[in-house]
């Protein structure tokens, strides 16, 4: 062994420990959607209960909760409504309508009231509906706020994520920052045709636990490469061995035989054929 094939050893290690590497992150990966799916399959249909059950106070939020169907009574802030831009449902672009709401006690509830297409202007919906006036009582499924995506800008009237620290210093109200609501009932109802409702999340896993399997098989490939130029390099070698000549005769000759057995095949399919044509 050369210090050559020792550099490619090194190589073919370091090429196995980044496929398992990528492996495993894919296999976190499918646990973290496992992990949702559950959440999902716990929470997504539960009877509704009073937001203070779930989230005792503003800041407050456990991701166990993620999903749960609340009851909050209230009166929504339209003016204070905001559009979140950029997106998508179904590969159509568009917004998600949030409107404050405003709780008996003067603290603030973010509500997503849906989903918005993009208009004939391309920055805006055609039309963004009236919420219901007055007082009340909304059903919504909690989801944890989102992060700043640092450089992102939006227009007048809009924001790029529904951070909702950052919503509680625009709206400068006591605002609950530790959860949102994905609306699913406003009773009364509204008078406008309402924003189209979040959709349920997909219950799937995705192909990561093919794709570990694939980036292990790769890190095994590297080192069978690896053995067979080894292989091969010893063979060039050791041509003039004569234990080396009489295993290369013996591969040859088996190699001929496969395909003189071929070419009987090939002969026999050609006779068959012309019986057939005849």
């Amino acid at each position: 062994m050369s210090r050559r094939w020792f550099g490619y050893l090194a190589v073919a290690t370091v090429f196995a420990i980044v496929c398992v590497l990528l492996a495993n992150w894919q296999l976190s990966r499918k646990d973290e959607k496992a992990a949702e799916i559950a959440l999902v399959e716990s929470n997504y249909d539960r009877a509704p209960v009073p937001l203070g059950e779930v989230v005792p106070t503003r800041e407050a939020f456990d991701d166990v909760h993620k999903w749960v169907p609340v009851t909050v009574t209230g009166t929504y802030l339209e003016e204070e409504q905001l559009l979140v831009r950029n997106r998508p449902r179904s590969g159509q672009p568009g917004f998600e309508l949030l409107v404050p709401l405003q709780l008996g006690d003067g603290t603030v509830f973010i509500v997503d009231r849906g989903w918005l297409p993009t208009g004939n202007e391309h920055d805006l919906p055609d039309v963004i509906p009236s919420a219901p006036s007055g007082e009340v009582t909304v059903v919504a499924r909690l989801k944890a706020g989102e992060p700043s995506l640092p450089g992102r800008s939006a227009a007048e009237g809009q924001i790029a994520t529904v951070n909702l620290d950052d919503l509680q210093e625009r709206l400068d109200v006591p605002l609950y920052t530790g959860a949102y609501g994905l609306l699913e009932s406003e009773t009364p109802r509204p008078t406008d045709e309402p924003p189209l409702p979040a959709l349920k999340p997909v219950l799937d896993e995705g192909m990561h636990l093919s794709y570990a399997f694939q980036w292990f098989i790769f890190g095994i490939l590297g080192f069978a490469f690896l053995a067979y130029a080894i292989r091969e390099e010893y063979r060039h070698l050791n041509a003039d061995d004569p234990d080396e000549q009489r295993r290369a005769a013996e591969r040859e000759r088996k190699r001929a035989a496969k395909r003189s057995d071929a070419n009987v095949e090939d002969e026999l399919l050609d006779g068959a054929r012309s019986e057939t044509v005849r």
